[in-house]
């Protein structure tokens, strides 16, 4: 293993110039700089990471927070963790990845016991019960998400209340005047997590707008649970012609169902989903979709909690623009070409 004292001789410089070159605690020409650098990465030097901590008062350490309930899509949490993960590396940073429901108490342990330097939260509430003690930690953080008040917070997420109306506004240019939405699992709207609530007021308020009649049903995971949840809608509203899905598992078995009653797609009814462009090309009917930019939303966020621990970052909320991308499940109301 390559030492401190063998990339000083290496570069021709003293140990404590290297050490200041890797702490930045004291300024360092250009020249030096550049010439302990190349020795670094010649030699293949990787500092000690306790030793740098003790140097330096920092981990490097990011904690990510990331509950794994069931009721949720794991693999775009998993995609935007991994986002985080690799982000996080280019700017020297490792990730402590935290998957439980610990809530506040999570929070309390990173505060408390110095593992992190900073904090990426994610399955934000609209009333997170996390949010006072971020609001007075000593650690910076960012939130994935949005919660209903985000004074004293940065936070990046998808404009799902945009997202909502968006998904609206092409069924209804395509004529469809009645809309059925099905959404997340009940708990999620249970705990008002953000993306979904947002998502349906984005919903219902350019429905009321647009004089869409909508139709909203959380749905579980898997065919059973989305075989329920359709016989429901279709009893309650008969005319429905087109759906809005907010459920990556009931994606498929919503096609399969319409196909074993006859119903085509696009032709009968259209299918519009929120979801992973992957989730989106891969279904047996390519869907019309609006993408869930989760490698996007993971990046930003590292990059707004590293401007923060270097001290040029400010609390701010950014929402990421959707794009509704049209494809194969979405066409005019039967009505409408009638």
């Amino acid at each position: 293993m390559v030492t401190l004292a063998e990339v000083a001789r290496h570069a021709g410089v003293s140990a404590s110039t290297v050490s200041y070159v890797l702490s930045g605690k004291r300024s360092i020409s250009a020249t030096t700089r550049l010439r302990v650098q190349q020795s670094i990465h010649e030699l293949g030097y990787h500092p000690n990471a306790g030793a740098r901590a003790l140097a330096s008062n920092r981990s490097n350490v990011i904690a990510l927070m990331i509950p794994l309930r069931t009721d949720m899509y794991v693999p775009v949490m998993m995609e935007i963790a991994v986002a985080v993960a690799t982000t996080a590396r280019t700017h020297g940073y490792d990730v402590l990845l935290l998957t439980g429901e610990e809530g506040p108490d999570a929070v309390r342990r990173v505060v408390g016991s110095g593992l992190a330097d900073a904090m990426i939260l994610m399955d934000v509430e609209l009333d997170d019960e996390r949010l006072p003690l971020l609001r007075e930690a000593a650690q910076p953080s960012v939130l994935i998400g949005l919660p209903a008040d985000t004074s004293g917070l940065t936070c990046v997420d998808l404009d799902f209340k945009a997202t909502g109306a968006l998904c609206v506004e092409h069924l209804a240019g395509l004529g469809h005047r009645d809309i059925a939405v099905i959404g997340e699992a009940p708990a999620v709207y249970e705990r008002h997590t953000g993306f979904a609530e947002r998502t349906l007021d984005g919903l219902r308020s350019r429905a009321r707008e647009l004089d869409v009649r909508m139709l909203h049903r959380p749905c579980g995971g898997g065919y059973d649970a989305t075989a329920g949840t359709l016989a429901r809608i279709l009893d309650e509203r008969p005319g429905t012609t087109g759906f809005v899905v907010q459920n990556e598992q009931a994606v498929e078995p919503l096609l399969a169902l319409l196909r074993q009653q006859g119903r085509a797609v696009p032709e009968d009814v259209s299918v519009l989903a929120v979801c992973p462009d992957q989730v989106a090309v891969q279904a047996s009917v390519r869907l019309t979709s609006v993408s869930i930019p989760a490698q996007e939303m993971g990046r930003r966020a590292v990059e707004r909690l590293v401007a923060k621990l270097d001290g040029s970052g400010a609390d701010d909320v950014m929402l990421i623009a959707p794009e509704l991308k049209v494809r194969a499940s979405t066409g005019p109301a039967p009505s409408a070409t009638a």
